[in-house]
């Protein structure tokens, strides 16, 4: 069982790992549970489905704007102060909505124009914070401290939805806004006392050019792009999420509603708390696309019955092969590109995992509206299995990416050892 569980010496070895674990284990909750209050808001203020689904809508280009930007910032400031300077003013903004939401007649178009502030600090933030783990933790230790990472964030996935539905039942959007500043105050006075990660060489101005040498960068490295366009290729082509409301009544079970919601993240959580196998297998090339084809496999599984049991399990599957996908990616990100490069490439990865699913939930409800849902999904299944397979064929450096032996890989393992915490 030791050689399989997930591990703990991350937390137990390195102090500022272990406060940016904590801090992040508090704001994510706390995010979480105003995901949940701000389009119940929306909707006990409008009654219409339109306006919540708008939500999403306004979120997806400060996402891409600032997320981009974000990256270029993260190789230019100190780490440490852009992920609290981010999360202050995430406090802050919550405190808007707190105080609207107190107001007699709350502002509808104030809480689209927080959205979208949301999701612009976000994206400003993402890239320091992905960047920031090659600085805390040393190099061999990285594939153990990636699993945590994941491990938080799918933790605050649970149980913060869960608790900000009964804060919202019980005290409305206002006590789920007002649970989420508490949890930035804590969040806030953990990240303050975190080393400063600055940049290791000259600052690297952030302007289109330092981006477009980041882009660069990605895009030659074949096994880097790959990783890249298998991401965005399984969640584009076969993410169900959007289908899930209309799914659990196709199966007769409108009451497991939740139960869809949760499943995914269920195998995930199960494939990170068994990830302790992960940091001896060395062919992470091979385990990003198993893991993309598994998740591929599992879907069109679940779209071919209409039994709940199947569909839920399959789901569950799915979710654990994207997992395996999502973790052997992050592995190749933090242990092969340069430190000077991270926070730019980090801002590229968080477009690729973030637009992939809201793009892909478009493509499901689009097909399905046109089709039937049964082929939208077991469609998506089909086309991510067949995509991926071909993205593997024609980028053999990807398909091979060997951490033992990639070029970068090993290059990056000598810079960091002369560095080591």
């Amino acid at each position: 069982m030791r050689s399989i569980a997930i591990g703990l010496a991350p937390l137990r070895i390195y102090r500022d790992f272990r406060l940016i674990f904590t801090a992040g284990l508090f704001s994510y909750f706390g995010t979480m549970i105003t995901l949940v209050a701000l389009p119940f808001q929306v909707k006990e203020l409008t009654n219409s489905y339109w306006m919540v689904g708008l939500i999403g809508t306004v979120e997806i280009i400060p996402l891409v704007i600032f997320g981009l930007y974000g990256g270029v910032l993260a190789d230019h400031v100190d780490r440490k102060k852009m992920i609290w300077l981010t999360e202050f003013g995430t406090l802050v903004a919550t405190l808007v909505l707190f105080f609207n939401a107190l107001r007699e007649k709350p502002s509808v178009l104030l809480i689209f124009v927080i959205a979208a502030v949301f999701s612009a600090l976000s994206g400003l933030k993402r890239p320091s914070q992905e960047a920031i783990l090659p600085r805390l933790v040393n190099h061999g230790d990285l594939p153990s401290a990636t699993a945590l990472m994941s491990l938080r964030w799918q933790l605050g996935g649970i149980v913060g939805p869960a608790t900000g539905g009964v804060i919202v039942a019980t005290y409305g959007a206002q006590g789920g806004y007002l649970v989420d500043c508490l949890t930035f105050v804590v969040s806030l006075s953990l990240l303050a006392r975190i080393k400063n990660v600055p940049p290791l060489t000259a600052r690297i101005s952030p302007t289109m050019q330092s981006l477009i040498e980041g882009i660069r960068y990605a895009v030659g490295r074949k096994d880097l792009l790959g990783t890249y366009v298998v991401d965005l290729a399984a969640m584009f082509l076969a993410m169900p999420m959007a289908l899930f409301p209309f799914w659990a009544d196709a199966v007769g079970a409108p009451w497991a509603l939740g139960l869809f919601y949760s499943s995914i993240t269920t195998g995930a959580v199960i494939v990170t708390l068994s990830s302790g196998w992960m940091r001896k297998y060395p062919k992470h090339g091979r385990a990003v696309v198993f893991g993309a084809l598994g998740w591929g496999v599992a879907i069109v599984i679940a779209g071919t019955t209409d039994s709940l049991p199947i569909v839920i399990g399959s789901l569950v599957i799915a979710g654990a092969f994207d997992q395996v996908s999502a973790m052997f990616r992050s592995f190749i990100w933090n242990q092969s590109i340069p430190d000077e490069l991270r926070g730019r490439l980090a801002g590229i990865e968080m477009i690729s995992y973030l637009v992939g699913p809201l793009g892909g939930q478009a493509r499901a409800g689009g097909i399905a509206a046109m089709t039937s849902l049964r082929t939208s999904i077991i469609g998506g299944g089909f086309l991510c299995i067949g995509f991926v397979a071909l993205i593997a064929s024609v980028m053999p450096k990807f398909r091979n990416y060997d951490v033992r032996t990639n070029e970068y890989a090993v290059k990056e393992a000598e810079v960091r050892k002369s560095r080591e915490i």
